[in-house]
């Protein structure tokens, strides 16, 4: 059994996985920083609002200064985190649509860069044909 899951585990598909979840998960953590640290305050400066993360509305009817306040205060609707969250999504998609699309693009220049090569009886009846011609 343990022959088993190693061959499991070493084929390319399951590894190929396991190393593109790695990846997106340090890829989401580079975009999630992107946006957190200079997507968003960038837009908020261009359309005079304030910081994205800090747009929320407290259920109870009170006003706070922070989100963290409001939480604490009672139930909060922080829409300005999912409006990040949002961008997030979009950024992603958007370059694994790219990564994608080169992968694509590449594999298929693998394919016509290789000479199909014809079934075994067409070449032998070539040279039939070649030995008669003679």
């Amino acid at each position: 059994m343990l022959k088993e899951f190693k061959s499991f585990i070493i084929k390319g598909n399951a590894f190929d996985m396991a190393v593109g979840i790695i990846l997106g998960g340090a890829f989401g953590l580079v975009v999630k920083s992107l946006v957190d640290n200079i997507v968003m305050p960038l837009i908020g400066g261009l359309l005079s609002l304030p910081d994205f993360s800090q747009m929320f509305h407290a259920m109870n009817g009170k006003v706070y200064e922070t989100l963290e306040l409001s939480q604490e205060g009672g139930p909060t609707v922080a829409y300005g985190i999912f409006i990040n969250n949002t961008i997030n999504l979009i950024i992603i998609g958007f370059a694994l649509f790219i990564m994608v699309k080169y992968i694509e693009k590449s594999t298929k220049k693998e394919e016509e860069e290789k000479p199909a090569t014809p079934p075994k009886n067409e070449v032998l009846l070539e040279e039939i044909r070649d030995l008669l011609k003679k």
